[in-house]
């Protein structure tokens, strides 16, 4: 039986260690509960800007990198950072041991870029561990069956913290990063935004999921299925920071606990396809099997047997999914396709929707009074999401955030 008393998991992010001096901050943050008798594991992600620097480099090599050698390379980034960091934990006299996502045995399928974990082996963690080591873990990679190297997508740092957490059975899984935590929405937009103390999974899911770009959403998956206690603190102040748990975690409930928007968002639209069975089936399917998530959908049924499909995919995934649409109109008889990449996707969360009416025309009429016209609505029990033109996010946002009186109170 292993001993997981005090066991914690820490997570730093790019910006938390961009630096020399910063990766020796950490290493002092540590240190310190390291000599709280915390037993720890580190994850770290590359130092800020170094993926995109070794994205550039394979750009110049290739226009398509091929995945698997672009997995080899953006490994080494995380890498360069637990060695580091190890080094400067050695510094205070703490036996340290930094490694790979390969040499924990974090086991992946093979889906290059987009890797997911498919089983971990702590037992070599643990055995450092018991030896009073802080073994610190290059985040966002793996392995798969056949030995190559993987990487789990952007922001996978958090997703190798979260399943390292539940793997060694942690007491608490603590991403640092360079905010103090979740907020009713971004600060940079509404500037009395408020620090929410305590969060659900389910409320988390759905912010990061919309567009909080706090935490990656298939992390807040994975610390709910495996029951991960969350927290999200800053690298650079002190604070308790959001603590994100089970439903029972929040007891004072408000409505909406947050606005989210997501600016990567597209839409794309094909029109007059005949209505018959199996038809939308195969125009998803097709963008599908191109490796191309599909979020809000909405069909139109018109008098003349046909039918409109709209839906909204990634930014980055707009033109091939145009390119399909466009072939899919060719195969069906559709008569017109056509896209916009100018779009924004604006949500309320909150728990408290399940027991309070009234939350839809609330916001439905916040943005009428601005004369924000909503594309799509999509909703789900604890959810409400809006697609609008792009120029309308910013005032869109302060709009929500003011009708839900999500201001913080030191604000007046």
């Amino acid at each position: 039986m292993q001993n997981n008393t005090g066991l914690y998991v820490h997570k730093y992010g790019g910006t938390s260690v961009g630096s020399i001096e910063r990766i020796q901050a950490v290493a002092k943050r540590v240190a310190d509960a390291y000599h709280q008798r915390q037993r720890l594991v580190i994850v770290v992600s590359a130092m800020a800007g170094e993926t995109d620097r070794l994205l550039h480099l394979a750009r110049e090599i290739q226009p398509q990198p091929r995945r698997r050698e672009l997995d080899l390379m953006l490994a080494t980034g995380e890498q360069v950072t637990a060695a580091l960091v190890a080094m400067a934990l050695e510094n205070h006299g703490i036996s340290a041991c930094g490694l790979t996502g390969a040499q924990v045995s974090i086991v992946t399928n093979s889906e290059y870029g987009k890797a997911r974990i498919r089983h971990i082996d702590p037992d070599r963690i643990h055995a450092l561990l018991d030896q009073g080591c802080v073994v610190v873990v290059a985040g966002f990679q793996g392995i798969d069956s056949d030995g190559n190297i993987t990487t789990l997508g952007r922001g996978g740092s958090d997703t190798s913290a979260v399943a390292l957490a539940a793997a060694l059975g942690a007491e608490e899984c603590r991403i640092y990063t360079d905010v103090d935590g979740v907020y009713t929405t971004d600060p940079r937009v509404v500037g009395n935004a408020r620090l929410i103390p305590r969060l659900t999974f389910e409320e988390m899911l759905e912010l990061a999921s919309m567009g909080s770009k706090v935490l990656q959403h298939r992390s807040v998956e994975c610390a709910s299925k495996y029951n991960v206690c969350l927290r999200v603190l800053s690298s650079f102040h002190e604070g308790s920071g959001t603590l994100i748990g089970g439903e029972e975690i929040n007891m004072e409930t408000a409505v909406i606990s947050g606005i989210a928007f997501n600016k990567d968002e597209a839409q794309l639209t094909i029109i007059g396809v005949p209505d018959r069975p199996g038809v939308a089936y195969r125009i998803l399917a097709a963008v599908a099997d191109a490796n191309i998530e599909v979020d809000m959908i909405v069909q139109n049924i018109a008098h003349d047997g046909t039918t409109d499909l709209t839906f909204t995919v990634h930014r980055n995934d707009y033109d091939y999914a145009l390119e399909i649409l466009h072939n899919s109109a060719q195969q069906t008889g559709a008569r017109h396709v056509f896209g916009d990449r100018e779009i924004t996707k604006v949500s309320v969360v909150g728990v408290g929707m399940r027991s309070h009416a009234g939350v839809a025309s609330c916001m439905f009429s916040a943005l009428a009074d601005e004369g924000i016209n909503i594309r799509m609505i999509s909703t789900s029990e604890i959810k409400i999401s809006v697609v609008i033109d792009e120029k309308y996010m910013e005032l869109a946002v302060r709009t929500l955030h003011s009708a839900f009186h999500l201001e913080d109170d030191r604000s007046g």
